[in-house]
């Protein structure tokens, strides 16, 4: 690897679009909780999750292929009635609601206020990672492999302000790829990354806990253990990506 950089707030995606990342391998960041959503979503047999930005593509897509599930959120709870003009969606943004009874086999649409907008910022990237603590080992395993010229890890953030649990994330990647990036040039932000989750990893549920996200999240009895559940270390092992047709689907190892 060349450069290894973070990108912490959601004022970058718009640059993000017209930037050159043609030999750049991007991990995107929704911690709490679109990327750990869709990782449990894959690890419970869902067939693949399409990223829509917004609420009338992901109806679109819904009036195209009737058989998809509608899932995601606005303000944190699911898309009801009153945001669609029609029916509530599906499913929410919580991963817990994933299972397999509910997902098996099938394809998923989802939009959520940051997740997904940030997916969608940097579709074309080289390859595009899901990155979450649950699958963390596995997609450090595949950027080693891939061996990529640029390693940019992307931060969705909360609104348009950084999200604490998203740079624990992305500071975690960078303490497990660190020993191999002895020759790359490592940005000051994924410096500060990493020497947040070093301070944080002790006890990182409780320091998780205490951001934005996550005390809101403690506010919702039907969501507040999301917070532990999104925090969970290498539950599964496999990366995630987006393929070439703009789906998240396992990789395949």
């Amino acid at each position: 690897m060349k450069t290894l950089d973070v990108l912490f707030t959601p004022a970058d995606f718009a640059a993000l679009k017209g930037r050159n990342l043609d030999n750049t391998l991007c991990v995107v960041f929704d911690v709490f909780r679109a990327t750990s959503s869709m990782v449990t979503a894959l690890a419970n047999s869902a067939e693949a999750i399409i990223p829509a930005g917004e609420i009338p593509e992901a109806l679109a897509i819904k009036h195209r292929i009737p058989a998809v599930l509608l899932a995601g959120e606005r303000d944190g709870v699911r898309i009801r009635a009153s945001l669609t003009g029609g029916a509530d969606f599906d499913l929410g943004n919580s991963p817990r609601e994933f299972t397999k009874e509910k997902i098996e086999g099938k394809t998923i649409v989802m939009t959520t206020t940051n997740g997904t907008r940030a997916l969608r910022s940097c579709v074309h990237a080289k390859t595009v990672l899901i990155g979450s603590f649950l699958n963390l080992r596995a997609t450090s395993d595949f950027v080693l492999r891939a061996s990529p010229e640029n390693l940019l890890l992307i931060c969705s953030g909360t609104s348009e302000q950084t999200a604490y649990e998203d740079v624990l994330g992305a500071g975690a990647l960078c303490d497990l790829l660190w020993n191999d990036l002895a020759q790359a040039e490592i940005s000051d932000s994924a410096k500060m990354a990493r020497d947040l989750y070093s301070i944080a990893k002790k006890d990182l549920l409780a320091a998780a806990s205490q951001s934005r996200n996550g005390l809101r999240l403690s506010t919702i009895p039907e969501l507040r253990d999301d917070v532990s559940f999104c925090i969970q270390r290498d539950t599964f092992n496999f990366a995630a990506a987006l393929d070439t047709e703009g789906r998240v689907k396992k990789c395949i190892q």
